[in-house]
């Protein structure tokens, strides 16, 4: 065992994590603790030499601002555990939030008779929220949509491994009008945490270093390009009363109600995060 406790050095570990600028230095150091040697080992205090040098290491690379995610190959949302890897978005605690507007308008269609509700998760990225639907709702028959071969690439293992068989995943562009057109006026509800971020808007150094900008930008100065036509796209798959949830930049959101009136759409909203930030839009066809 190294001269240290585990759990004095984890304490040490945060603070110089803290001075690197980390938002959650504490958590993090017990994470890559627990990553190491196991939540036991953490809590019993103990840890070979080889384990503490590979700790530290682990250390080094966050306090470099590399992201957790992709130190451990592992990512959570809504209580899934989903692999991060090199090259794919990184899914934020925000977009659980979008998630369960889904859930709750795929149960609302559930309920006035939609024996199976139809779901479309376009950009799925790492499969995170079609992943959640599938499990969430398990009537619905869900079918996520993403272009990138990464992600893509990574939405088929997390899908296969904590959905089997219950997501079909097309890789194609979620804005073309020929994707999915066999659904045309069949979808209950359409979900995308597509790109939507403005030029230059990045707000974190490990954002801009670490997730792909064909996950962030959304085109344009302001960033509305992709979500206008997700949009525009949903409006086509939804039938009359389905709904779209789609995630959004704080200062998107009367825009993307503009656009999804212009779209067709019977009404349209914007809901906040948990930090009452304006995060996703609303919209009834």
């Amino acid at each position: 065992m190294d001269r240290y406790g585990l759990r004095r050095l984890v304490t040490e570990v945060g603070g110089r994590l803290a001075e690197a600028g980390v938002a959650s230095p504490e958590v993090d150091a017990r994470v890559l603790a627990e990553h190491v040697v196991g939540r036991a080992l953490v809590m019993a205090d103990g840890a070979s030499a080889e384990q503490v040098e590979l700790y530290l290491a682990l250390v080094e690379r966050r306090a470099a601002r590399e992201p957790l995610q992709l130190i451990t190959g592992t990512m959570w949302f809504r209580g899934l555990e989903l692999t991060a890897r090199p090259g794919v978005f990184i899914v934020r605690p925000e977009t659980e939030v979008v998630a369960q507007a889904a859930v709750d308008a795929a149960r609302a269609a559930r309920a006035v008779g939609t024996a199976e509700p139809v779901v479309v998760d376009l950009c799925t990225g790492s499969g995170a929220i079609a992943a959640a639907l599938a499990l969430e709702v398990p009537e619905a028959r869900v079918t996520a949509v993403e272009l990138d071969d990464a992600p893509a690439a990574l939405a088929a293992e997390n899908l296969e491994r904590l959905s089997p068989g219950r997501v079909r995943l097309v890789q194609a562009d979620a804005t073309a009008p020929e994707t999915l057109a066999e659904l045309d006026g069949a979808v209950d509800v359409v979900v995308s945490n597509p790109p939507y971020v403005p030029a230059d808007a990045v707000e974190d150094d490990e954002t801009e270093r670490y997730d792909p900008d064909l996950a962030l930008y959304g085109g344009g100065v302001d960033g509305l390009a992709v979500p206008t036509a997700i949009v525009e796209r949903a409006a086509a798959l939804l039938h009359p009363g389905g709904v779209l949830v789609m995630e959004h930049d704080a200062g998107q959101g009367a825009a993307l109600r503009e656009a999804a009136l212009a779209a067709g759409f019977a009404s349209a909203s914007t809901g906040q995060d948990l930090t009452g930030r304006d995060r996703y839009l609303r919209a009834v066809r």
